[in-house]
């Protein structure tokens, strides 16, 4: 693994879209290092505030436009959604003299934030997601390619490749960057502390959660049912709340980064499919902590091996588009009969189905629903990619390949 300071590969997007919008947004959730890159990127002359400091929050709240005067430009507002009545303050300074680079922005409530971003500021902004650590950042060599669907043999991160033991290691260690630049730190304590800080500080602004401990049994529930077809009354029966609540609990989740919901494959002339979405945490460390795994060797040789597996070729997948600054057309394959493809990406008129193997030793039956998958007229059926647990890339028949996990 690298030195103490990891670098992000998004960084280079957002010094892209600092050369031609006046407000650059980085998006994600809660100590995934949006701050310290920033600050880390700083141009010089541009001023750093955050809306963490009572004082500062205070000032924008009350006097909008005076702070943004104050502040001056180029200027850098660290959790810009705990005072939204700026989006409207910035279109105006924005509209008064627009040129690139006048605002950077971070905030970890997605959905609040787009909405303000949606109607002050269209057309003004550029946006990032922003993850914790992938493993090409922590592993792989700067300036290495990224996964593309349609490169798949050159987009193996040869320098990440591991053991499957190593793999579960990762997986159960999850990305959060403090637990890399802190590495002897115990994990039950930080996600501990990430939970409880979490709870307390944005699900309470979010929403008026009465029954916090009823919240975090929620998210407990939802952490041992990733990668599965999402079932508000399961949760709701773990958790000892209504379905409505369940469901107004996972939109909180889905608001903070915490999970995201992958839509079912679709297509017209295609009645029996599924319709339901499945859940994915978006860090797998975290997942693992909520649903009560103590180590990384009892995870690997869990009934929960398969399904973690998944959601972690879930989070590399959105990782390797998220720091190209993209969002891949992504979902999952599920008809009525038992059909199903873990992973569709379209694009570029191709439809590139992705299975998951917890497995060394991959079968060309393992790809059968990949290679019937229904496509409208207008695409093409590419060969289908097995993510499986083998330490290097092997061919396939009919010009499938087998892709290690560890290399995404």
């Amino acid at each position: 693994m690298k030195g103490c300071y990891i670098e992000r590969r998004v960084k280079n997007k957002i010094a892209e879209l600092t050369q031609f919008f006046p407000c650059v947004l980085v998006t994600g959730a809660r100590q995934v290092g949006k701050s310290t890159l920033l600050r880390d990127m700083l141009p010089e002359g541009m001023r750093y505030v955050t809306l963490d400091d009572f004082q500062y929050a205070d000032f924008a709240k009350n006097d909008p436009v005076g702070f943004l005067e104050a502040m001056g430009t180029p200027l850098c507002i660290d959790e810009v959604q705990y005072v939204p009545s700026l989006f409207r303050a910035i279109k105006m300074k924005v509209d008064e003299n627009r040129r690139p680079g006048m605002y950077w922005l971070t905030g970890s409530q997605r959905f609040s934030m787009m909405k303000g971003v949606s109607e002050s500021l269209a057309g003004r902004i550029g946006i990032v997601d922003m993850y914790t650590f992938s493993q090409r950042e922590v592993y792989g060599r700067e300036g290495a390619p990224a996964f593309m669907p349609s490169q798949v043999l050159s987009s193996c991160c040869s320098e990440s490749v591991c053991s499957i033991e190593e793999l579960y290691r990762r997986i159960w260690r999850g990305g959060y960057p403090e637990l890399f630049h802190q590495s002897n730190m115990p994990l039950y304590d930080y996600f501990r502390d990430y939970v409880q800080t979490y709870v307390e500080r944005d699900v309470r602004q979010l929403s008026q959660v009465g029954d916090q401990a009823a919240f975090v049994r929620l998210m407990r529930s939802a952490a041992l049912r990733t990668g599965q077809q999402l079932v508000y009354s399961d949760l709701a029966r773990d958790a000892g709340v209504s379905p409505k609540t369940a469901a107004v609990w996972i939109s909180i989740l889905q608001a903070s980064g915490i999970v995201e919901l992958l839509e079912p494959y679709h297509i017209n002339t295609t009645k029996r499919l599924a319709k339901t979405p499945k859940l994915y945490f978006v860090d797998t460390g975290l997942c693992c902590w909520l649903a009560g795994w103590k180590s990384a060797e009892l995870l690997m040789e869990s009934s929960y091996a398969g399904a973690i597996l998944e959601t972690w070729v879930y989070g590399q997948l959105m990782r390797s588009y998220a720091e190209r600054g993209e969002r891949p057309m992504i979902t999952y394959y599920r008809d009525h009969d038992g059909a199903e493809v873990d992973f569709v990406i379209e694009e570029n008129g191709c439809v590139f189905p992705f299975e998951v193997k917890r497995s060394n030793s991959p079968k060309d039956g393992d790809l059968r629903w990949c290679k019937k998958l229904p496509v409208p007229a207008w695409a093409q059926l590419m060969p289908p990619t097995l993510f499986c647990t083998l330490e290097e890339c092997r061919s396939m028949p009919f010009g499938a390949t087998a892709f290690p996990v560890s290399g995404l």
